[in-house]
């Protein structure tokens, strides 16, 4: 049976559980972003079907990103009217896709694996911080906003749950319990955990509006208001349906600001999308490697689409990829299914959908944030020692308390600082050697080899050819980076398997429990 149908089934269900998490982040960015609230939806769906198609990337999820809400504002205001912003939107798309032409998403392969983890643990801590208020029934916060400083009131994530506490809603407390409730269960119980007729995130939904559908007709005090739940524009006939998309003003191509606004935004949602598809690289079960360089051509390909026809700019993004891969999501299919979903849904049941209330919602992205941030996570991290866990930790923090790239920029910085000073004497090299019996590439490794050193050696692994034999000497080898480790034990356990390459290791020391090879200890 051909792989990607083995997981046709587990797909559609993740892509049912990102198309509930993407729907109300599309609006809530939308709406944080100053932008028509439909732009929030074309966005989603291009990303799901038009950059799930295209991108070489089988987990990663596309769509409207919280990290370019604060440049779309101000390039609104600034630009003077949505359509010239359409105009910035097109030319960052094209910009984005000169960027994949020249190998532009190789600079992902200098993320250290610290400070991938940081950020993930991180937006797993924001989620849980963000989505409580609306747990409770306090939805002041729009969804997608993940800045720790709320933009207009000047409150912070911290002070915005102690105000909720003072505006909780029993209904809505109710409800998330309820859900959270659904959602343990299914991940719990042997039963619900191997039922794979419906996804977990479907039936607390669907109990949430059945719940507050039954408060309203009886009358309940714990019936949930309009204002609380999922808020989808309903156009009245066809073409109010059609009078919701717009078009960029071509007129305003010569324009220097559009240009700079365009600039702004391929570099932002291109470092943001790289920095997901190398979280999502490293989440991804079946340790698959994403061509970054498509992946940029992709994500251009939807921005220009996107800016065509009205939508907002897209980058791949960690709450959706991460709601794809933690629901079951194998390959594209899941992208493209929960794209799909978004546009039947908001063609054919928009008023269903605005009766799902926001605290079920929240609870989904509760036990997604959870997953991310587990306290599992710091204890691996622990394990690996103090240069893995320092920058792990200030990763962490500063993401929590600025903002997505601030926060991973200074974890680099702290992360580089701890490699540079293990790396001052010796640089890495590696040579292949081809032998008369059998084709031996030997790739022997010098006595300090940094995270600085994964790109050469991921290409070097990626392109041995099929029923090869291998040698990786680490005999003179005092410090191998825990990237690298990490990278020779997927090649073992994974890569090496799918082409049929036989693996000798030479000189790698114990400790690095590189036990699923048979290899040939340092003592």
């Amino acid at each position: 049976m051909n792989k990607k149908s083995s997981f046709f089934k587990t797909d559609i269900q993740a892509g049912v559980v990102v198309f509930l998490v993407a729907l109300p982040l599309c609006l809530g960015i939308a709406l944080a972003s100053g932008a028509p609230l439909f732009a929030g939806i074309i966005s989603g769906v291009i990303g799901g079907i038009v950059v799930g198609l295209l991108s070489n990337s089988q987990l990663s999820v596309s769509g409207p990103a919280a990290g370019l809400t604060a440049i779309v504002l101000a390039a609104i205001s600034s630009l003077g009217t949505y359509e010239t912003f359409l105009m910035a939107v097109v030319l960052a798309g094209v910009l984005q896709m000169l960027l994949g032409f020249v190998k532009a998403g190789t600079i992902s392969n200098y993320f250290p694996s610290n400070v991938i983890e940081g950020m993930l643990t991180a937006i797993g801590i924001i989620i849980i911080l963000k989505q409580l208020p609306h747990a409770i029934g306090y939805d002041v916060d729009n969804e997608g906003d993940f800045f720790f400083i709320e933009k207009g009131t000047g409150h912070n994530t911290f002070s915005a749950i102690i105000d909720a506490i003072n505006y909780s809603h029993l209904g809505a407390i109710f409800i998330t319990l309820v859900s959270l409730g659904i959602l343990i269960a299914f991940n719990k119980v042997a039963f619900l955990k191997n039922l794979k007729v419906v996804p977990g995130a479907l039936v607390a939904v669907v109990t949430g509006v059945l719940l507050n559908e039954v408060f309203k007709a009886t009358g309940s005090s714990l019936a949930i208001s309009q204002e609380h739940l999922v808020n989808l524009p309903v156009p009245k006939s066809f073409d109010d349906f059609l009078g919701q998309f717009s078009r960029p003003d071509f007129g305003t191509l010569m324009n220097p600001q559009v240009w700079i606004v365009a600039l702004t935004i391929a570099v932002v949602a291109s470092i943001e999308t790289l920095l997901c598809i190398e979280a999502a690289d490293k989440m991804d079960p079946m340790k698959r490697y994403t061509n970054t360089n498509t992946e940029l051509f992709a994500q251009g390909a939807g921005n220009i689409l996107s800016g065509l026809i009205g939508g907002l700019p897209m980058t791949s993004v960690i709450v959706r990829t991460s709601a794809n891969i933690n629901s079951g999501g194998r390959t594209k299919t899941a992208t493209v299914a929960h794209g799909a979903l978004l546009l039947i849904a908001v063609l054919s049941i928009p008023t269903v959908l605005n009766k799902i209330p926001l605290a079920c919602l929240a609870a989904i992205l509760l036990m997604i944030g959870y997953k991310l941030a587990s306290p599992t996570v710091f204890k691996h991290m622990w394990q690996n020692g103090k240069y893995q866990m320092v920058p792990f930790i200030v990763t962490v923090v500063a993401v929590v308390f600025t903002d997505l790239l601030k926060g991973v920029a200074i974890g680099l910085v702290v992360s580089v600082f701890y490699i540079l000073r293990a790396n001052l004497k010796l640089a890495y090299f590696f040579k292949k050697e081809e032998y008369h019996e059998g084709e031996v590439v030997t790739i022997k490794l010098a006595q300090e080899v940094s995270f600085l050193n994964k790109a050469a050696i991921k290409q070097t692994l990626q392109h041995l050819p099929d029923n090869s034999k291998v040698l990786i000497d680490a005999s003179d080898t005092f410090y191998i980076d825990h990237d690298v480790l990490q990278l020779i034990r997927d090649f073992l356990n994974i890569g090496s398997k799918d082409k049929d390459i036989q693996v000798t290791l030479v000189g790698f020391k114990d400790e690095y429990n590189l036990e699923n090879s048979n290899h040939v200890s340092s003592n």
